[in-house]
This record gives C-alpha cells, sequence and structure tokens, in this order.
C-alpha cells in the first residue's frame, strides 16, 4: 500500500498579494488615526473645531506611506512602487477637492442655522435693524436679473455660435471669434460700467438704477462663454449627421433645427448652466447698476434691486451693534446661493437626460 503524501502548494495566482480592499481599509484607518490624533490635540486646546481638511489631507499622506510599506513587506518593490504612483494620483485628486470641501463644510456649518429660520425666505430687511428679517428681497433680484440676463445671452451666444459653425469661414467669422476671447477676459466691473454708461446716455439720468441694468451687465459676461461652450459642444457633431440629412434634401436651416442642435442639447445645456453659474455670483457689475435696497422689488426696469451677492456684502460690510446676526443671514445667504447652483446644474442635467438624443437598441 502506497502512501500519497499531499504537499501544500502556494498558489501562485493569489500568493504575495493584498487582499481586494486592502487599499480602502487602509485608506480609512489614516482618516480616522489622524482624526483622533487632531481630536486629542483640540482637547488638549480646548478647542470644539474639528479640522476636517487637515484630516483628510495628513491621513491621505499617511495612507501613501502605509499602503507603500505594506505591500513592499508583502508584495515586493515593483508592485509596491506602482502602488505608490496609483496613491500619489489619488493624493492630488484629494489635493485638488481640498478646497471645494472646506468651503462646502464652512458655508454649511455657518449658514444652515440661519436657513433653518422660515422667515429668511418669507421676510426683508425694510426696517429691521438688529436680530430678524430676511433675504426675500435678495432671492428675487437674484432669480429675476438671473433670469433676465439668460434670455438676453443664450439667443445671441448660441445664434453666434451657429454662425461661427455651420456658416462662418472668412473675415467675419475671425473677428467674431477674436472679440469672444477678447470679451472673455473683460473684467466683471467693466461690465458694469458699460451696462452703466450705456443706461445713462438712453436716459439721460446719471443716477438710473435698475435690475434690468444689472441683467445686461450680466449678459456682456454670460455672452463669451455661451458662444464658446457652445461652438465646442457643435462641433463634435459628426458630419456624416449633416451630410445624411442633405442627401434626403433637407435644407440646412432645418438640418441644424433638426439635427444638429437636438444631438448637441445635452453639451448646450451644460454650455449655458456653466454660464450662469459664471454671473450668479457676481457683485461688482451689480454694485454699479442695481444698487441695493432693503424691501422687495418686483419691478424689473424700475428701482434699486438687491441681489444675494449684493446682500452677502451689505451684510458683512454694514455690521450693526449685534454683529452675529449679520454675520449669521451672510453665511445663510451664501449657503442659499449654492444651494441655487446646485438646482440650476441638476435642472441641466434632467435636461441634458431626457431631452439628448437616444441610443438605438
Amino acid at each position: 500500500m502506497t502512501a500519497t503524501v499531499t504537499s501544500a502548494l502556494p498558489n501562485s495566482l493569489t500568493a504575495g498579494k493584498l487582499p481586494r480592499g486592502t487599499a480602502w481599509i487602509v485608506l480609512a484607518s489614516s482618516w480616522l488615526l489622524i482624526g483622533i490624533v487632531f481630536w486629542l490635540v483640540n482637547l488638549a486646546d480646548g478647542s470644539n473645531e474639528f479640522n476636517l481638511v487637515g484630516t483628510v489631507f495628513f491621513g491621505t499622506v499617511l495612507f501613501d506611506i502605509a499602503i507603500y510599506v505594506l505591500s513592499w513587506l508583502v508584495e515586493g518593490s515593483r508592485r509596491a512602487k506602482d502602488r505608490l504612483v496609483t496613491a500619489l494620483i489619488a493624493t492630488t485628486f484629494v489635493v485638488a477637492v481640498l478646497p471645494l470641501v472646506s468651503l462646502i463644510d464652512t458655508v454649511v456649518i455657518n449658514g444652515l442655522p440661519g436657513i433653518l429660520k422660515p422667515s429668511f425666505f418669507t421676510e426683508s430687511m425694510r426696517n429691521v435693524l438688529g436680530p430678524g428679517g430676511g433675504a426675500l428681497h435678495a432671492v428675487i433680484g437674484t432669480l429675476e436679473i438671473t433670469m433676465a440676463a439668460t434670455i438676453i445671452s443664450v439667443p445671441i451666444g448660441l445664434l453666434t455660435s451657429i454662425y461661427l459653425v455651420e456658416y462662418g469661414t472668412g473675415a467675419l467669422a475671425r473677428t467674431i471669434t477674436f472679440m469672444v476671447d477678447v470679451m472673455t477676459g473683460i473684467p466683471s466691473i467693466v461690465a458694469g460700467l458699460f451696462a452703466y454708461a450705456l443706461f445713462v446716455l438712453v436716459t439721460g439720468d446719471p443716477g438710473y438704477r435698475s435690475g434690468f441694468g444689472g441683467s445686461v451687465a450680466l449678459s456682456v459676461i454670460m455672452i463669451p462663454v455661451v458662444v464658446r461652450s457652445s461652438e465646442e459642444i457643435l462641433k463634435l457633431v459628426p458630419n456624416e449627421l449633416r451630410e445624411a440629412s442633405f442627401a434626403l434634401g433637407v435644407p440646412k436651416w432645418l438640418t441644424i433645427l433638426k439635427v444638429v442642435l437636438p444631438t448637441a442639447i445635452a453639451g448646450i445645456t451644460t454650455g449655458v448652466t456653466l454660464a450662469i453659474a459664471r454671473v450668479i455670483g457676481e457683485t461688482a457689475p451689480l454694485l454699479l447698476i442695481t444698487g441695493f435696497t432693503s424691501s422687495v422689488n418686483y419691478n424689473l426696469f424700475g428701482d434699486q434691486m438687491m441681489t444675494l451677492p449684493m446682500f452677502i456684502y451689505t451684510q458683512y460690510a454694514n455690521q450693526g451693534p449685534a454683529a452675529a446676526d449679520f454675520l449669521n443671514r451672510a453665511w445663510a445667504s451664501a449657503l442659499t446661493l449654492i444651494l441655487i447652483v446646485m438646482v440650476l446644474n441638476l435642472i441641466a442635467r434632467l435636461v441634458a437626460k431626457y431631452f439628448s438624443p437616444k441610443s438605438g437598441r
């Protein structure tokens, strides 16, 4: 009887490899360890603030070191170098995102208590010198001025981009492209000065202030953004689609309307949303042309109108005896502005999803 001896042979496919998910476990452990260190330091200093940005940054750096050492011990130097480079790339992403994380964290912490007050969205600052009041007048002004600026800018910008892509080939197209590039670099306060000078010349009133003037100033900033983004998206539409439409005898204008624009609608909507987000937080041009008021003004074409950026500026710059109330309203307005931009981006994504051409099955 022959005894068979079975020796345990190592599996070459699994030997010398870290288990799946090790990197995520090491990253979470690094963040937790650095978070505990910061928490102990805060206890020693008597501070109640938790440094989220520092925890994420130093925790990620600790992860780079830990994953390299762990991989070197288990997998060897070659695999460890590969993991180190991958971790460093991830670290650069974390470093790039940290300012946004810090901004959102700061604004939410300081602005959430004020935005949760029902009076913030139902009252204005009329006859309010201390606690209470709200940003109703600023929210209405922001929505009206931005909507009017969008109505002015989108048709002009979209038609300009259609001309540049579909028709423009000569000196006029090159001149328009050059002027759009120049407009892209114009400081926002210059746009406000342009709108102010325009309406002073038209009305003859050196003290002219209105929300529509602010819309014109914002449209000067929006138009080049819409032109550039729409132009690049229209260039991505395959020429085969245009040629197929022409082969069926469809005129060019109808091809653009029925083929080119529906194909590019997702990118165009995204570009318009970026343009709106670009101007919705502008303060300098509105300071010159719209002024500011503490009352609700629904008339876009008459009298001064308040916007959220202007409201933030006035609340921070003109603090009354109870400075905390003014700062709370400023932070709450900043959070409201961010939420409006987030809603606009969500609407743009929904429009792009439901109105873009569906791929065939």
